[in-house]
């Protein structure tokens, strides 16, 4: 029997010594890689490791981020599982690209490395555009306005779905919210690339060059757009699965129980946190498998017992929606039959 290969990349950005520090992202990360190896059948040879620890070989920067990810996708094959986990800020900025003869949106999502050279819902649609036949690209973004991170992917549970009453913005104490207004994210960009200019591609494209995502760099191709509406068999072949901790309009939250006094426990991010906590209870069950949906349902029911006022979403196809979480029934736990590993270097 063919095994399918199992690769994930892991990014932690807690931006340390800066306005925008964030505590539990770095402990995100180290919980996930133990959750894939442990839980998923995921090899250690085929998770990349992205932190901003003092120390760390490879930093998470946008295009050591979007290195990995082409990796990933160049590395699968037809019905392998690519899998990507973000705890950090998240930002939403003005569409860059409003003449595309397609309705507008306002805003585009966004995650913030740490140098500030984002990755767009544009550039994870683009690597799900180009995953193999059955392959598929699930993405879990602890970080703020998450939903909606991969351009135009169904929603399964979301701001349309939700029954969750209307958010008062309270917030728990040691709590801080993963997200950099867009006002911020330019003055930073600004201050380092000595433009004056309004528009964030000008301070990328000039900051980064080819290293920027495509969308801000003026002459590069891009697919903006992508129409599931054009063809509804297609839906169900797109292999684009995201788990955002919370929606579009809402902040998901970082939180450091460690700055209370006489207390050990570590920080975390409430949405990777509540993902660890129902594993844990549902690893008791082995008879069945829990399916994407099931995951996000059971999450955003846990966090709002927790006091957290964030409602995590599910974006994919309806297919992948039922499909057991990271295929986890199609796991091989064959060690003499480990695939070959594969890493990346810094940029």
């Amino acid at each position: 029997m063919e095994i399918k290969k199992r690769l994930a990349t892991l990014v932690g950005c807690n931006y340390a010594g800066t306005r925008n520090e964030l505590r539990g992202c770095i402990n995100d990360v180290e919980a996930m890689r133990d959750l894939l190896i442990d839980r998923f059948g995921f090899d250690a040879s085929n998770i990349v490791i992205l932190t901003d620890e003092p120390g760390a070989q490879l930093l998470p920067t946008g295009a050591n981020i979007r290195q990995a990810l082409r990796r990933m996708i160049d590395q699968a094959n037809a019905g392998d599982i690519v899998f990507f986990h973000y705890s950090g800020h998240g930002t939403l900025i003005p569409s860059v690209n409003p003449h595309n003869g397609r309705r507008r949106r306002r805003r585009d999502e966004a995650i913030v490395p740490c140098d500030f050279n984002l990755l767009t819902d544009v550039d994870f649609r683009e690597l799900v555009n180009q995953l193999p036949r059955d392959a598929t690209f699930t993405m879990i973004s602890d970080s703020c306005h998450s939903g909606g991170l991969i351009q135009n992917e169904k929603e399964q549970i979301g701001p349309s779905t939700s029954t969750f009453p209307t958010s008062s913005k309270h917030i728990l104490a040691h709590q801080r919210p993963k997200y950099i207004p867009f006002d911020s994210v330019l003055h930073h960009l600004s201050s380092i690339s000595g433009l004056t200019s309004p528009n964030v591609s000008d301070h990328l494209s000039n900051l980064f060059g080819s290293n920027a995502s495509p969308m801000f760099v003026p002459g590069t191709v891009h697919h903006r757009s992508y129409n599931n509406d054009e063809d509804d068999d297609d839906d169900d072949k797109d292999g684009g699965i995201l788990l955002s901790g919370c929606q579009t309009d809402e902040t998901s939250a970082d939180m450091s129980p460690d700055e209370v006094e006489g207390t050990k426990a570590k920080a975390y991010g409430a949405f990777s946190n509540a993902i660890q906590i129902m594993m844990t209870e549902e690893g008791e069950d082995d008879e069945e498998m829990i399916s994407y949906k099931e995951v996000v349902l059971k999450v955003r029911e846990l966090l709002k017992k927790q006091g957290f006022e964030q409602h995590p979403c599910l974006y994919c196809s309806d297919e992948n929606a039922e499909k057991p979480f990271l295929m986890a029934d199609e796991i091989e736990k064959l060690d003499s039959c480990s695939s070959p590993s594969w890493n990346s270097s810094e940029e």
